[in-house]
């Protein structure tokens, strides 16, 4: 009985996959997004030290540079915290795109990314994931420095709450269209102290040539020009145009133009060198 029921018994056969067409875009980038927020914040360690440096930051400039509120161009301002606070938003945003791509580095690094392209899913959700990864991370940072700017440094934007909103959201656009360029890096040279390196040349002098400390018009000529042309300069004057309650000009469309730019390029090319890689 037990020998005719083996016989006639067959194994069972394999899912049949042919009517699998995998999951779409949208579900691969939220699932791997959710995953890069549960790793984001499920040590509170680096969730404590993550929030705590750009209050450090802030504080550490408000102070240092505190005899820069009465240079003229500065001083109609009422306070140096009110001329810093809004260029503090686009620095942090610059420093967090910069982990974007370090992050990415060490996943690679690490085999994360190598188990990710075993998967039936496409590579541009790896991508989209890191950037609204960190972008969600910089929410956070964000709404805590602004916290610590009005409680600890007295930060009163002219612009309302309102205003205030509106240069955060700004500075995630542009958060996010930074991330691209770190993530196009990141996805070009793969070596951690390098990848570091190239960062740094490149964030330090965005941030220092720019509007972001002192006004055009008191640096020496050289620097004016430089940051003319340097793009976080209309970021950090349209975020402060909005959280102070002046007009933005020409600097808010400049802004959101570049971020994309930025974005679209960057994209291209981290899509491109991740493919080659693969």
């Amino acid at each position: 009985m037990n020998a005719r029921h083996a016989r006639t018994t067959r194994a069972p056969e394999p899912h049949d996959r042919t009517g699998w067409t995998g999951s779409t875009l949208r579900t691969q980038v939220w699932v791997l997004t959710a995953r890069s927020l549960r790793a984001a914040f499920g040590d509170y360690r680096l969730v404590f030290f993550g929030l705590l440096q750009p209050v450090v930051l802030l504080l550490l400039f408000s102070q240092v540079f505190s005899g820069v509120g009465s240079l003229p161009g500065v001083a109609a301002y009422d306070g140096y915290i009110n001329y810093l606070m809004p260029a503090t938003l686009v620095n942090i945003a610059m420093i967090t795109a910069m982990g974007a791509g370090a992050g990415l580095v060490a996943e690679t690094y690490t085999g994360v990314v190598g188990r990710f392209r075993s998967l039936p899913i496409s590579p541009v959700s790896v991508l989209l994931a890191r950037t609204f990864a960190d972008t969600a991370r910089l929410a956070v940072q964000l709404v805590v420095i602004v916290v610590a700017a009005v409680l600890l440094l007295r930060f009163r934007p002219d612009g309302g709450p309102f205003g205030l909103a509106a240069a955060v959201l700004l500075t995630l656009v542009v958060g996010w269209g930074l991330s691209w360029v770190f993530v196009a890096i990141a996805t070009w040279q793969r070596n951690v102290e390098l990848m570091q390196a190239v960062s740094f040349i490149a964030m330090y002098p965005l941030m220092f040539s720019s509007s972001a400390y002192m006004p055009l018009q008191n640096m020496p000529a050289w620097v004016r020009a430089v940051a003319t042309v340097n793009p976080l300069t209309y970021a950090i004057d349209a975020a402060r145009a909005l959280a102070l309650g002046r007009s933005p000009g020409w600097a808010l469309p400049l802004a959101v133009l570049l971020a994309m730019v930025a974005a679209l390029g960057g994209g291209a090319a981290a899509a491109r060198n991740f493919r080659r890689s693969a």
